[in-house]
């Protein structure tokens, strides 16, 4: 057995429903520091590791080795629809955020699986992919592109269905992917989405044909993470997901 054998695969799920985007990247920030902390103690083989799930406002965001040219919209227009825009610390270029959006930031101590940062990019797209699959979407990888994309067929070229973004600090990750189940497609016309601008964006509402709710996506998605990660994982929503992280947070170190 290896020392990562040995090491604690426990993962805490939370469900923070609809929160405001910059809460949420604090949120992030404050966990994944927590997690660095600890490891240079040694005692974070002692911690959850963290998900966070959530669905933002609209709100379009820019990684810090994207080009703001990617945002066509004025400041003026972003208002009239509605939508904000953040400059934030993740790798990749402009994406949307929205209601109707999976959005899943893995907080993880890779020191605790691998320290291959393709390899983790790899198995996220693999939990989209099988998470896909049981809804009968079949997506996959696109050559040379992050992320997952619905493939070319007599309808449409190759469409991107879930976008990815990470950043790594000591090896513990932050960011993550944002999964269109029923997005309003139409935000994407006011961004050049990931820099790629001959290449459509879809959603499983889109691929379906039929409307589908974000409640019935998470649960599958979290199976498939589980077994993509090789983790157990206890699911925290709502009251119980504020007390958990409030207790992760704060002096004491919940197991």
């Amino acid at each position: 057995m290896t020392l990562k054998d040995r090491l604690v695969r426990d993962v805490a799920v939370c469900h923070l429903g609809r929160a405001d985007y910059r809460d949420t990247w604090d949120l992030q920030k404050r966990v994944q520091t927590r997690l660095v902390v600890a490891k240079k103690s040694r005692v974070s083989r002692e911690l959850d590791h963290v998900v966070l799930t959530v669905e933002h406002p609209p709100v379009f965001t820019l990684g810090k080795s994207g080009d703001q040219g990617n945002l066509l919209a004025t400041p003026q227009h972003l208002q009239e629809i509605g939508a904000t825009f953040v400059k934030i610390d993740r790798g990749g270029d402009i994406t949307f955020h929205g209601p109707g959006q999976l959005v899943v930031y893995p907080i993880l101590d890779l020191d605790h699986f691998y320290t291959d940062i393709h390899r983790y990019l790899r198995d996220l797209e693999e939990t989209v992919i099988l998470t896909c699959a049981d809804f009968g979407v079949d997506a996959g990888r696109m050559e040379g592109r992050t992320g997952v994309w619905v493939g070319h067929d007599e309808h449409r070229s190759e469409r991107k269905i879930c976008a990815m973004g990470i950043k790594c600090s000591r090896w513990v990750t932050s960011h993550g992917l944002a999964l269109n189940v029923a997005t309003d497609l139409g935000y994407f016309r006011h961004i050049v989405p990931c820099g790629i601008d001959d290449r459509d964006v879809t959603s499983l509402a889109r691929e379906l044909s039929r409307p589908i709710e974000i409640a019935e996506v998470v649960p599958v998605f979290v199976e498939k993470f589980s077994d993509v990660f090789g983790v157990a994982t206890t699911e925290y929503a709502g009251e119980a997901a504020d007390s958990y992280l409030s207790a992760y947070l704060g002096d004491r170190v919940n197991t």
